[in-house]
């Protein structure tokens, strides 16, 4: 196993600090005669704290074959994470993956709807008539399956009672933009699918979700939160975003109202930037300049800028490498860390990741408005 050493960027000295566990935890009772722990060490007012044992969602591993990417598996569960946070405080608010929703339903509700063999599915209905003589449609390409994805996220309360319920839902419903599949003949297409069909049809379904939901046990009034997520391409090597979310009050059987969310993720260096990605991709370049004068052959240093309202919030650097002496790793980092502080401004956070064939090699993380990075070199 690699150990971590911290270094201040200032000294970057070797000392090793060994990361310890919180022993101080707070048994509790659920509603449902159970016992929880929660962990007295919240890492940062934006995670939420999360009940122990750790319950894994019913629908956990069907994610991985109905998105396009790891890219969008990742951001659909950490972006669903981040809206539901204008709902569910994190100081008030403690996570638990999804319990509501089903193995069974879910595997249905992502399916077409078929009145007689499928009538709790969301996607749209193949209507093609079979006959020719009934319209002949039989050889064109069905609807496309706008529904890719359910995810559902429980955030539990603690009450004066000292035990812990149900608080808040949230759901995220990932959606295809491009929709991949085969015709009658074997032979796949794909099928772009514009940002008002996806918007119309997730709204749709958000609140026949809600309404569904409402009928469990428990769940009449709860808050729920649901978000839309749009999926990239397969070839693209960045992530989808959520585009707008709404809530449904407690009581309320749809959501009351929809919110626009402005997020997007932008490759560094970029050919032909917009204005508003300019003034980044140029500091990227002249950072990706000074890598490569200090190795040559340097040519795969990608960035990964994330934009909430047009704004940067944060950049992720990827940096591969193809030496593994400890002292060049601590040398090389020295001089990343040098120009991150000479090239960024700090009111972005930026984190440098250095791999090799190995794994792992190096951290550099400068958090918003921070002046001097976090190092950690791996050993």
């Amino acid at each position: 196993m690699k150990r971590i050493w911290w270094i201040p960027a200032s000294i970057l000295l070797l000392t090793a600090c060994v990361p310890t566990e919180t022993n101080e935890t707070e048994v509790i009772g659920t509603e449902e005669v159970e016992t929880a722990i929660i962990p007295s060490m919240q890492l940062d007012e934006q995670f939420y704290r999360t009940l122990l044992p750790y319950k894994q969602s019913a629908t956990r591993g069907k994610i991985v074959n109905r998105m396009n990417s790891r890219y969008d598996i990742e951001e659909a569960e950490k972006g669903l994470l981040r809206l539901s946070q204008n709902q569910f405080s994190p100081d008030d608010y403690y996570f638990q993956e999804g319990q509501k929703i089903t193995d069974e339903e879910v595997t249905s509700w992502l399916r077409r709807y078929d009145a007689e063999e499928n009538p709790t599915g969301l996607n749209a209905e193949d209507n093609r008539k079979a006959s020719s003589e009934e319209g002949d449609k039989a050889g064109e390409n069905p609807p496309p399956e706008i529904l890719a994805h359910i995810i559902e996220q429980n955030f539990l309360v603690k009450t004066n009672e000292d035990t812990i319920r149900l608080g808040g839902v949230s759901v995220g419903l990932a959606l295809n933009s491009i929709y991949y599949s085969e015709n009658a003949e074997g032979v796949s297409y794909e099928e772009t699918i514009s940002r008002e069909q996806l918007e119309s049809e997730g709204k749709r379904m958000a609140d026949e979700i809600v309404n569904r939901l409402r009928q469990k046990e428990g769940m009449a009034d709860i808050p729920i939160t649901v978000g839309l997520f749009s999926q990239k391409s397969r070839s693209t090597i960045t992530a989808g975003t959520y585009f707008t979310y709404g809530v449904a009050p407690g009581g309320d059987n749809a959501v009351a109202k929809w919110n626009p969310i402005n997020e997007e993720f932008v490759i560094f260096p970029s050919s032909n930037p917009e204005e508003k990605y300019r003034e980044v991709d140029t500091a990227f370049k002249n950072f990706k300049q000074d890598v490569e004068e200090y190795f040559s052959n340097f040519t795969s240093v990608i960035g990964t800028g994330f934009y909430q309202d047009d704004s940067i919030r944060k950049l992720q650097i990827e940096i591969p490498i193809q030496f593994y002496g400890s002292s060049e790793v601590i040398g090389f980092t020295q001089y990343l860390t040098g120009l991150v502080m000479k090239h960024f401004p700090e009111n972005i956070q930026v984190e440098v990741d250095v791999n090799s064939v190995n794994g792992a090699e190096a951290l550099i993380l400068r958090k918003n408005n921070e002046t001097e990075p976090t190092v950690h070199i791996y050993e």
